[in-house]
């Protein structure tokens, strides 16, 4: 169900409210332009800074928008295992097809704790779950044997693995099984995860340029190399200048320029601050054919 182009998406705000209207019409065009699954109240959704009540309701916007015409993953992590319980429990309940659940962060568990976090969210919500391994930001990595003792639990599917190493891909397989869903969360190394035995990424960048990053998939995942390192070789620039400063700052800022939402983000998070950045996701916006 989850292959190729997945946007992780941001979440539009209209200064201090969340812009309903903007957010619906970005997750349509996502959809028209080629994306096969939705991501919202994810990190790039500024999920942290979500109240509860704005969490679920941006789930509940997607799902509205989507028709079942591409699934939806729902965010639903939370360092506090009973919270990620309730979460999740509402995003089945607002009818997603799998929620995605980031490695507790700032708490530093043991494998033997994150075993037991996602046993208890299995546990708890009979629903597809996704385990979303991020270091850079939970600071916390998890293993792939430790991944491989959770696979074999009814509800655990895949995996969203941004460690920003291809070489998981093949170790996870290893103690996973085949049946285990691997996605990239890199997009900057999407096309040698793929490579790795990867079924597609969830992507920051197809929040900016949801076409070239569907094709860049499509072509990699039916072997045509030639054309995904070709639209590779176009997004390259905009992949890294998504991140020059805190995301999702500049995907904001590039979604501003093509007219799709404003800049507005969320404290501790601040706009593009530096003329420089802001010149440099011009540039690469225009490398890549989006911006004349």
């Amino acid at each position: 169900m989850f292959r190729g182009s997945i946007t992780a998406l941001v979440t539009p705000f209209d200064g201090a409210r969340v812009d309903e209207k903007s957010f619906q019409s970005l997750c349509d065009w996502q959809i028209k332009s080629g994306t096969k699954a939705l991501v919202p109240t994810g990190t790039t959704g500024e999920s942290p800074t979500l109240s509860h009540p704005e969490h679920d309701r941006v789930v509940e916007l997607c799902v509205e928008v989507a028709k079942g015409r591409v699934p939806v993953m729902a965010g639903t992590g939370s360092n506090n295992t009973v919270e990620a319980i309730r979460l999740s429990k509402h995003a089945k309940e607002a009818g997603v097809d799998a929620v995605l659940i980031a490695m507790p962060y700032y708490n530093k568990p043991t494998q033997e704790g994150m075993y037991a976090h996602y046993k208890a969210i299995n546990d708890a919500v009979d629903i597809p779950i996704y385990i979303y391994n991020i270091p850079g930001r939970s600071i916390v990595d998890m293993t792939p044997e430790t991944m491989g003792r959770l696979a074999k639990l009814e509800n655990i599917v895949g995996v969203k693995d941004a460690t920003g190493d291809v070489s998981r891909a093949a170790l996870q397989r290893l103690h996973c099984g085949h049946e285990f869903n691997q996605l990239c969360g890199d997009d900057p190394i999407a096309l040698g995860y793929n490579a790795q035995g990867g079924n597609g990424c969830i992507s920051v960048t197809s929040n900016v340029a949801p076409d070239l990053v569907s094709q860049m998939q499509e072509a990699s995942l039916s072997g045509d190399h030639d054309t995904a390192i070709e639209i590779q070789d176009r997004l390259i620039w905009l992949h890294k200048a998504l991140f020059v400063e805190s995301s999702p700052a500049p995907t904001k800022y590039a979604l501003s320029l093509l007219g799709k939402c404003k800049p507005d983000v969320r404290l501790p998070i601040i706009p593009v601050f530096k003329e420089e950045s802001r010149r440099e996701i011009e540039a690469a916006m225009r490398h890549a054919g989006i911006l004349n």
